[in-house]
């Protein structure tokens, strides 16, 4: 029994053992190993590996990947011309020397982040000083990415090297701070209200010029049309008199009998009216008493 009990516990020190002195490293992951603060090696193919135990030595991880790193103050920065903006920025970085890293930098990513955090906004702070809020709207944005990533590259890359590659620099927003942005929107919209508004003018008076064309253009389609139908119509009484002319030129007789029975369907038009003459001394009735022969002429 105790036999057993001593082969147990031997075995559970040796799988302890081997844990503190085996350690895997991820494809992902640079691991580097090292004793009383002092970088003893550093691994960077994946596999399993051998070390000392703690405190002899110890091992730590630092992330290969490349890494993003978003703002996240939102201080306002002054322009050539002394605007107040705000900008959204966002950083495509990854280790690539662990020594340099964890030598001037820090043990994990969240360090190399804070201290590229802070050089990056200085550079775009340095930047966005030399340039105006129409160029940052721009095409010339893409200039000042490529300025401030070449700042940053600088830095990080200068006599004390911090083992790190910065792949990216963009800029996703740039945006005035609150109070101007209300005063912008104001302006912004007092100016559509006057564009507008001298639009609606300009629309009113091309109407007015518009209907007052119109109203000359019927005014002078109806005289033409007035005039050309009284032409019409004279050259029509005219004919009309010329062929009445002709017609009772034939026989005078039966003209002035036509006339007479006209000139009867005329006044009595209606079964109202009334009329009280002498028909034995009314020349207006000679034909009614004469049965149409020698009826003198009626006038009208």
């Amino acid at each position: 029994m105790n036999r057993l009990g001593l082969i147990f516990s031997s075995l559970l020190v040796l799988v302890a053992l081997a844990s503190s002195t085996l350690f895997v490293v991820d494809q992902r992951q640079f691991g580097v190993v090292y004793a009383l603060g002092q970088i003893k090696e550093v691994i960077t193919e994946p596999g399993l590996n051998f070390k000392l135990p703690p405190p002899f030595q110890n091992v730590s991880y630092i992330d290969k990947r490349l890494l993003t790193l978003d703002s996240t103050d939102s201080e306002p920065m002054l322009t050539a011309e002394k605007q107040r903006v705000v900008i959204d920025w966002y950083v495509r970085w990854r280790v690539t020397e662990p020594s340099d890293y964890i030598r001037n930098v820090g043990l994990n990513e969240s360090a190399g982040a804070s201290q590229l955090n802070r050089v990056v906004r200085n550079a775009f702070q340095e930047e966005i000083n030399k340039r105006t809020v129409k160029e940052l709207l721009s095409l010339k944005r893409e200039a000042l990415m490529a300025d401030v990533k070449a700042e940053v590259l600088d830095k990080v890359k200068g006599t004390k090297p911090w083992g790190v590659d910065v792949v990216d620099v963009r800029i996703t927003r740039v945006d005035y701070v609150e109070a101007i942005t209300e005063s912008v929107y104001r302006r912004m919209e007092a100016e559509r209200k006057r564009v507008a508004n001298e639009l609606r003018s300009t629309g009113a008076a091309e109407g007015e010029k518009i209907r007052a064309d119109a109203d000359r253009q019927r005014e002078v389609t109806i005289a033409n049309a007035y005039r050309d139908a009284q032409k019409i119509k004279g050259e029509g009484d005219a004919e009309a008199a010329r062929i009445y002319a002709e017609a009772f030129g034939k026989d005078p007789q039966f003209a002035q009998f036509y006339r007479s029975l006209d000139a009867y369907k005329s006044s009595f038009a209606a079964k109202s009216d009334v009329m009280v003459l002498d028909p034995s001394s009314n020349e207006f009735f000679k034909v009614f008493r004469n049965g149409g022969a020698g009826a003198t002429p009626v006038k009208k």
